[in-house]
Protein backbone atom coordinates (compact mmCIF):
# COMPACT_ATOMS: atom_id res chain seq x y z
CA UNK A 1 0.00 0.00 0.00
CA UNK A 2 1.14 3.54 -0.29
CA UNK A 3 2.17 6.13 2.01
CA UNK A 4 -0.56 8.94 1.34
CA UNK A 5 1.38 11.96 0.69
CA UNK A 6 0.62 15.57 2.26
CA UNK A 7 -2.13 17.49 -0.18
CA UNK A 8 0.24 20.15 -0.73
CA UNK A 9 3.12 17.89 -1.79
CA UNK A 10 0.72 16.10 -4.06
CA UNK A 11 -0.97 18.66 -5.44
CA UNK A 12 2.50 21.09 -6.17
CA UNK A 13 3.63 17.57 -7.80
CA UNK A 14 0.31 16.63 -9.70
CA UNK A 15 0.53 20.05 -11.18
CA UNK A 16 3.84 20.28 -12.33
CA UNK A 17 4.33 16.71 -13.63
CA UNK A 18 1.08 15.05 -14.02
CA UNK A 19 0.29 13.00 -17.23
CA UNK A 20 -2.99 13.58 -17.79
CA UNK A 21 -5.71 12.52 -20.59
CA UNK A 22 -7.44 16.22 -20.67
CA UNK A 23 -11.18 17.09 -20.87
CA UNK A 24 -11.46 16.42 -24.43
CA UNK A 25 -10.06 13.06 -24.55
CA UNK A 26 -12.39 10.47 -25.72
CA UNK A 27 -10.39 7.64 -24.83
CA UNK A 28 -10.58 7.49 -21.26
CA UNK A 29 -11.90 3.85 -19.71
CA UNK A 30 -15.79 3.53 -19.35
CA UNK A 31 -17.02 4.55 -16.24
CA UNK A 32 -17.28 1.30 -13.90
CA UNK A 33 -20.65 2.63 -11.41
CA UNK A 34 -19.23 0.01 -8.94
CA UNK A 35 -17.30 1.14 -4.93
CA UNK A 36 -15.67 -2.33 -6.16
CA UNK A 37 -14.47 -0.48 -9.72
CA UNK A 38 -12.53 1.72 -7.56
CA UNK A 39 -10.61 -0.20 -5.25
CA UNK A 40 -9.37 -2.37 -7.85
CA UNK A 41 -7.94 0.55 -9.14
CA UNK A 42 -6.10 1.16 -5.98
CA UNK A 43 -5.26 -2.11 -5.75
CA UNK A 44 -3.89 -2.56 -9.42
CA UNK A 45 -2.24 0.98 -9.11
CA UNK A 46 -2.02 2.84 -5.66
CA UNK A 47 -1.94 6.21 -5.77
CA UNK A 48 -2.94 6.83 -9.51
CA UNK A 49 -5.11 9.55 -10.16
CA UNK A 50 -8.66 8.70 -11.41
CA UNK A 51 -9.01 8.53 -14.81
CA UNK A 52 -9.26 12.24 -16.72
CA UNK A 53 -8.14 13.77 -13.55
CA UNK A 54 -4.76 16.15 -12.87
CA UNK A 55 -4.39 17.06 -16.18
CA UNK A 56 -1.94 20.12 -15.83
CA UNK A 57 -2.82 21.13 -18.99
CA UNK A 58 -6.42 21.52 -19.17
CA UNK A 59 -8.11 24.82 -19.06
CA UNK A 60 -11.75 25.43 -18.18
CA UNK A 61 -14.04 26.36 -20.83
CA UNK A 62 -17.17 28.81 -21.14
CA UNK A 63 -19.15 26.58 -20.56
CA UNK A 64 -17.35 25.28 -17.93
CA UNK A 65 -15.55 28.18 -16.37
CA UNK A 66 -14.90 26.58 -13.03
CA UNK A 67 -12.76 23.17 -11.95
CA UNK A 68 -13.70 20.51 -10.29
CA UNK A 69 -12.33 19.67 -6.96
CA UNK A 70 -13.39 16.01 -6.02
CA UNK A 71 -12.78 15.84 -2.28
CA UNK A 72 -13.09 12.00 -0.59
CA UNK A 73 -14.36 10.70 2.71
CA UNK A 74 -12.64 7.97 4.52
CA UNK A 75 -10.57 6.93 1.66
CA UNK A 76 -8.69 8.38 -0.32
CA UNK A 77 -9.07 10.09 -4.33
CA UNK A 78 -8.24 6.36 -6.42
CA UNK A 79 -10.87 5.07 -4.97
CA UNK A 80 -13.50 7.30 -3.89
CA UNK A 81 -13.53 8.65 -7.78
CA UNK A 82 -12.98 5.98 -10.19
CA UNK A 83 -16.41 6.40 -11.87
CA UNK A 84 -17.12 10.03 -11.50
CA UNK A 85 -13.96 11.79 -12.87
CA UNK A 86 -14.41 10.49 -16.22
CA UNK A 87 -17.82 11.08 -16.14
CA UNK A 88 -16.76 14.81 -15.54
CA UNK A 89 -13.69 14.78 -17.94
CA UNK A 90 -15.98 13.58 -20.60
CA UNK A 91 -18.46 16.53 -20.28
CA UNK A 92 -15.46 18.51 -20.87
CA UNK A 93 -14.95 19.88 -16.80
CA UNK A 94 -11.20 20.30 -15.67
CA UNK A 95 -11.20 17.73 -12.79
CA UNK A 96 -8.49 17.63 -10.11
CA UNK A 97 -8.30 15.46 -7.01
CA UNK A 98 -6.01 14.58 -4.17
CA UNK A 99 -5.84 12.59 -1.35
CA UNK A 100 -5.55 14.76 1.53
CA UNK A 101 -6.10 14.41 5.68
CA UNK A 102 -2.91 11.62 5.93
CA UNK A 103 -2.77 10.72 9.83
CA UNK A 104 0.80 8.36 8.94
CA UNK A 105 1.42 5.93 6.28
CA UNK A 106 -1.49 3.79 4.12
CA UNK A 107 -3.93 4.35 1.36
CA UNK A 108 -6.46 6.24 3.80
CA UNK A 109 -7.22 10.32 4.07
CA UNK A 110 -9.58 11.94 6.03
CA UNK A 111 -8.00 11.06 9.37
CA UNK A 112 -6.75 13.85 10.02
CA UNK A 113 -8.53 16.71 12.39
CA UNK A 114 -10.90 18.72 10.22
CA UNK A 115 -9.14 22.03 10.73
CA UNK A 116 -5.94 20.29 9.35
CA UNK A 117 -7.75 19.02 6.18
CA UNK A 118 -9.39 22.19 5.37
CA UNK A 119 -6.29 24.14 5.63
CA UNK A 120 -4.71 21.44 2.61
CA UNK A 121 -7.57 21.51 0.69
CA UNK A 122 -7.29 25.15 0.90
CA UNK A 123 -4.10 25.21 -0.02
CA UNK A 124 -4.82 22.64 -3.04
CA UNK A 125 -7.52 24.89 -4.54
CA UNK A 126 -4.82 27.74 -4.75
CA UNK A 127 -2.83 25.93 -6.42
CA UNK A 128 -6.17 24.24 -8.99
CA UNK A 129 -6.93 27.81 -9.53
CA UNK A 130 -3.57 28.99 -10.13
CA UNK A 131 -2.74 26.44 -12.86
CA UNK A 132 -5.96 26.90 -14.52
CA UNK A 133 -5.84 30.73 -14.39
CA UNK A 134 -9.83 30.18 -13.11
CA UNK A 135 -11.58 32.43 -10.57
CA UNK A 136 -13.50 29.77 -8.97
CA UNK A 137 -13.78 26.01 -8.24
CA UNK A 138 -16.64 23.89 -7.39
CA UNK A 139 -16.54 21.39 -5.11
CA UNK A 140 -17.91 18.14 -4.59
CA UNK A 141 -17.26 15.98 -1.35
CA UNK A 142 -18.13 13.00 -0.04
CA UNK A 143 -19.01 11.82 3.69
CA UNK A 144 -16.36 13.24 6.21
CA UNK A 145 -15.20 15.55 2.64
CA UNK A 146 -18.50 17.52 3.07
CA UNK A 147 -17.72 18.74 6.68
CA UNK A 148 -14.31 19.40 5.47
CA UNK A 149 -15.28 21.28 2.52
CA UNK A 150 -17.48 23.59 4.39
CA UNK A 151 -15.24 24.34 7.23
CA UNK A 152 -12.67 25.71 4.22
CA UNK A 153 -15.68 27.22 3.10
CA UNK A 154 -16.98 29.06 6.37
CA UNK A 155 -14.01 29.30 8.39
CA UNK A 156 -10.70 29.56 6.00
CA UNK A 157 -11.72 32.37 3.54
CA UNK A 158 -12.72 29.52 0.61
CA UNK A 159 -16.32 30.88 0.29
CA UNK A 160 -14.54 33.39 -1.88
CA UNK A 161 -12.68 30.96 -3.93
CA UNK A 162 -15.90 28.27 -4.71
CA UNK A 163 -18.77 28.53 -6.86
CA UNK A 164 -20.53 25.35 -6.08
CA UNK A 165 -20.87 23.06 -2.95
CA UNK A 166 -22.18 19.86 -4.08
CA UNK A 167 -21.85 17.10 -0.84
CA UNK A 168 -22.63 13.01 -0.91
CA UNK A 169 -23.86 11.47 2.16
CA UNK A 170 -22.09 14.62 4.25
CA UNK A 171 -22.45 14.45 8.25
CA UNK A 172 -22.90 18.29 8.68
CA UNK A 173 -24.95 17.58 11.95
CA UNK A 174 -22.76 14.59 12.97
CA UNK A 175 -22.82 10.69 12.70
CA UNK A 176 -24.08 7.77 14.62
CA UNK A 177 -22.60 5.45 12.17
CA UNK A 178 -25.74 3.39 12.80
CA UNK A 179 -24.52 3.63 16.41
CA UNK A 180 -21.06 2.99 16.60
CA UNK A 181 -20.74 6.48 17.61
CA UNK A 182 -21.97 5.56 20.89
CA UNK A 183 -18.87 3.56 22.17
CA UNK A 184 -16.59 6.85 21.81
CA UNK A 185 -16.91 8.00 25.12
CA UNK A 186 -15.60 4.46 26.24
CA UNK A 187 -12.95 4.38 24.08
CA UNK A 188 -12.01 7.50 25.13
CA UNK A 189 -12.19 6.46 28.99
CA UNK A 190 -8.57 5.11 28.38
CA UNK A 191 -5.76 6.53 28.06
CA UNK A 192 -4.63 5.43 24.73
CA UNK A 193 -8.12 5.76 23.62
CA UNK A 194 -7.78 8.95 24.20
CA UNK A 195 -4.57 9.84 22.36
CA UNK A 196 -5.71 8.33 19.54
CA UNK A 197 -9.44 10.09 19.06
CA UNK A 198 -7.49 13.61 19.89
CA UNK A 199 -6.40 13.66 15.82
CA UNK A 200 -9.25 11.91 14.42
CA UNK A 201 -10.96 13.97 12.15
CA UNK A 202 -14.24 11.30 11.62
CA UNK A 203 -14.10 11.08 15.52
CA UNK A 204 -15.15 15.13 15.92
CA UNK A 205 -18.16 14.56 13.82
CA UNK A 206 -19.86 11.80 17.02
CA UNK A 207 -22.74 13.32 18.49
CA UNK A 208 -21.61 15.57 21.32
CA UNK A 209 -18.35 16.12 20.05
CA UNK A 210 -16.95 19.66 21.04
CA UNK A 211 -15.98 20.34 17.01
CA UNK A 212 -19.56 19.39 15.98
CA UNK A 213 -21.22 21.59 18.66
CA UNK A 214 -19.38 24.71 17.22
CA UNK A 215 -19.75 23.78 13.16
CA UNK A 216 -23.17 24.57 12.73
CA UNK A 217 -23.62 24.71 9.20
CA UNK A 218 -25.32 28.07 7.60
CA UNK A 219 -25.53 28.08 4.00
CA UNK A 220 -27.79 31.34 3.93
CA UNK A 221 -24.34 33.12 5.61
CA UNK A 222 -22.91 32.42 1.82
CA UNK A 223 -26.35 33.27 -0.76
CA UNK A 224 -23.85 33.67 -3.62
CA UNK A 225 -23.12 29.79 -3.42
CA UNK A 226 -25.48 27.06 -4.42
CA UNK A 227 -25.44 24.20 -2.08
CA UNK A 228 -26.77 20.58 -3.31
CA UNK A 229 -26.88 17.99 -0.67
CA UNK A 230 -27.29 14.53 -2.38
CA UNK A 231 -28.16 11.20 0.30
CA UNK A 232 -29.41 8.21 0.25
CA UNK A 233 -31.74 6.63 2.69
CA UNK A 234 -29.56 3.21 2.65
CA UNK A 235 -26.62 5.41 4.38
CA UNK A 236 -24.91 3.43 6.84
CA UNK A 237 -21.90 5.61 8.04
CA UNK A 238 -23.59 8.81 7.92
CA UNK A 239 -26.71 8.46 10.49
CA UNK A 240 -29.37 9.62 10.46
CA UNK A 241 -29.20 9.89 6.40
CA UNK A 242 -30.86 13.50 7.10
CA UNK A 243 -27.79 14.29 8.22
CA UNK A 244 -26.42 15.38 5.24
CA UNK A 245 -29.31 17.71 4.18
CA UNK A 246 -29.23 21.36 5.04
CA UNK A 247 -31.88 24.35 4.86
CA UNK A 248 -31.46 27.50 3.25
CA UNK A 249 -32.85 29.30 0.26
CA UNK A 250 -29.50 28.44 -1.65
CA UNK A 251 -29.77 24.84 -0.93
CA UNK A 252 -31.43 21.69 -3.28
CA UNK A 253 -31.35 18.67 -1.26
CA UNK A 254 -31.23 15.54 -3.33
CA UNK A 255 -33.36 11.92 -1.61
CA UNK A 256 -32.02 9.40 -4.01
CA UNK A 257 -35.12 7.06 -3.38
CA UNK A 258 -37.62 10.16 -3.98
CA UNK A 259 -36.05 9.90 -7.08
CA UNK A 260 -35.40 6.11 -8.28
CA UNK A 261 -36.94 4.00 -5.14
CA UNK A 262 -35.53 0.87 -6.50
CA UNK A 263 -31.60 2.93 -6.41
CA UNK A 264 -30.70 1.05 -3.15
CA UNK A 265 -27.13 2.42 -2.80
CA UNK A 266 -25.17 2.18 0.77
CA UNK A 267 -22.84 4.85 2.10
CA UNK A 268 -19.91 4.15 -0.07
CA UNK A 269 -20.92 2.98 -3.55
CA UNK A 270 -22.88 6.76 -3.71
CA UNK A 271 -19.91 8.67 -5.51
CA UNK A 272 -20.44 5.83 -8.15
CA UNK A 273 -24.09 5.58 -8.04
CA UNK A 274 -25.65 6.72 -11.20
CA UNK A 275 -28.62 8.78 -10.43
CA UNK A 276 -25.82 10.41 -7.88
CA UNK A 277 -23.45 10.83 -10.70
CA UNK A 278 -26.25 12.58 -13.25
CA UNK A 279 -27.46 14.74 -10.37
CA UNK A 280 -24.22 16.13 -9.72
CA UNK A 281 -23.82 16.80 -13.47
CA UNK A 282 -27.43 18.73 -13.24
CA UNK A 283 -25.74 20.40 -10.35
CA UNK A 284 -23.07 21.64 -11.58
CA UNK A 285 -24.72 22.72 -14.85
CA UNK A 286 -28.38 23.46 -13.75
CA UNK A 287 -29.21 25.06 -16.93
CA UNK A 288 -29.12 21.97 -18.76
CA UNK A 289 -30.15 19.78 -16.59
CA UNK A 290 -32.58 16.55 -17.09
CA UNK A 291 -34.28 14.17 -15.18
CA UNK A 292 -32.10 11.22 -13.74
CA UNK A 293 -32.92 7.60 -15.30
CA UNK A 294 -34.17 5.11 -13.04
CA UNK A 295 -32.57 1.78 -12.61
CA UNK A 296 -31.86 -0.90 -10.06
CA UNK A 297 -28.50 -0.14 -7.67
CA UNK A 298 -27.64 -2.72 -5.52
CA UNK A 299 -25.22 -1.50 -2.50
CA UNK A 300 -21.97 -1.77 -2.59
CA UNK A 301 -22.11 -3.18 -5.78
CA UNK A 302 -23.92 -0.78 -7.93
CA UNK A 303 -26.27 -0.93 -11.14
CA UNK A 304 -27.52 -4.26 -12.65
CA UNK A 305 -26.98 -2.73 -15.93
CA UNK A 306 -24.62 0.01 -17.21
CA UNK A 307 -25.83 3.19 -17.73
CA UNK A 308 -25.62 4.75 -20.84
CA UNK A 309 -24.36 8.20 -20.59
Amino acid sequence: MRRVMSAATLAAAMLVTAAGTGAADDHLPDPSYSYPGGVLAEVTGPGQSPPGANDRSCRPTAEHPNPVVLLHGLSNDTMSWNTLSPVLTRAGYCVFTTTYGSEGPGPLGATAPVQDSAAQVGRFVDQVLAATGAKHVDLVSHSIGGAVAYYYLSRLGGAAKIGRYIALAAPMHGSTVSGLAAAQPLVESTGSGATATRRCGPCQLSPGAPFLRDFHPNPAATPRIPFTMIVTRYDEIATPYTTGLLDGPNVHNVVLQDLCPTDFTDHNELPSDPVAVHEVLNALDPTHATPSTCTVVLPFLGPVSTPHR
